[in-house]
C-alpha cells in the first residue's frame, strides 16, 4: 500500500527482455536503494513492483506481461524519469490518499497550463464510474483530487510545488499516464454493478454508466 506522495525520483536505466516479461533496471537515491531489498514493494510511475536485485546505485524488478500490456512501463525509453514511492509502513503519515499500486488503465494528458492550474487527463470509460469530483485519483503513482470530470476524461488542479516535485514539469500534451481510481469509488461501482439489472449491468461492464 502506497500514499502518492512522490517521495524519490529514478531514472530508468534499461529493459531487458525475459520469458513472459521484462526485466526494470532502475537508478535512485541511497534512501530510496535502502528500501529496495529484495522482495520489498515499490511503487514505480503508479504500478506497485517488487524488487529483486539492487547495488550501490540501482535497483532492479521483474515484470509480467500483463503489466506491460496494461501500464506505460513497456514503452518508456531508457533515461525516462520515474515516480518512486516505498511502501507504507504501520506508523508512517498517510498525507496522500490510499495508493493500492493496481493500474486500472492508462490516459493521457491532454492540456496543461503554463504553471499552476487545471490540467486535463483522458481516460478510459470505464473508470467514469469510480471518478468523481472532489474524489482522489492517481495519476503516474501521483495523489490528486479530481476538479471536474466527464465520461473519458477529468480534470485536477496542481500547485507549482507538485509539478516541481514530479515528471510532470516536462510532461507534454499526448503523454500517457498510469491512473488507478479511488478505491472507495471502485467498490461504490462494483456494488452498484452488481445491485444492476441485467441490461444496465452489460453498459456498464462495456463503459460505465451513459
Amino acid at each position: 500500500m502506497f500514499t502518492g506522495l512522490i517521495r524519490s525520483l529514478g531514472t530508468l536505466e534499461g529493459r531487458s527482455a525475459r520469458p513472459f516479461g521484462a526485466r526494470l533496471r532502475i537508478s535512485a537515491a541511497s534512501d530510496l536503494l535502502e528500501r529496495a531489498e529484495s522482495g520489498a514493494s515499490i511503487c514505480v510511475n503508479g504500478a506497485c513492483l517488487t524488487a529483486v536485485a539492487r547495488d550501490a546505485r540501482a535497483w532492479e524488478a521483474e515484470l509480467s506481461q500483463e503489466t506491460l500490456d496494461k501500464t506505460t512501463l513497456g514503452q518508456l525509453a531508457p533515461g525516462a524519469l520515474l515516480h518512486l514511492e516505498p511502501s507504507l509502513r504501520v506508523g508512517d503519515p498517510l498525507d496522500g490518499h490510499l495508493v493500492a499500486g493496481h493500474v486500472d488503465g492508462v490516459g493521457r494528458l491532454l492540456e496543461r497550463p503554463q504553471g499552476e492550474g487545471i490540467w486535463r487527463f483522458s481516460m478510459p470509460a470505464a473508470l467514469a464510474p469510480m471518478t468523481a469530483p472532489k474524489g482522489s485519483v492517481a495519476v503516474d503513482g501521483i495523489s490528486l483530487t479530481v476538479v471536474d470530470c466527464g465520461t473519458d476524461w477529468f480534470t485536477v488542479a496542481l500547485i507549482p510545488e507538485t509539478v516541481r516535485r514530479t515528471r510532470l514539469e516536462t510532461m507534454v500534451c499526448g503523454e500517457a499516464v498510469n491512473l488507478e481510481a479511488d478505491p472507495v469509488g471502485r467498490y461504490v461501482a462494483r456494488a452498484l454493478a452488481l445491485r444492476a439489472s441485467g441490461d444496465k449491468l452489460q453498459r456498464f461492464a462495456e463503459g460505465g454508466w451513459s
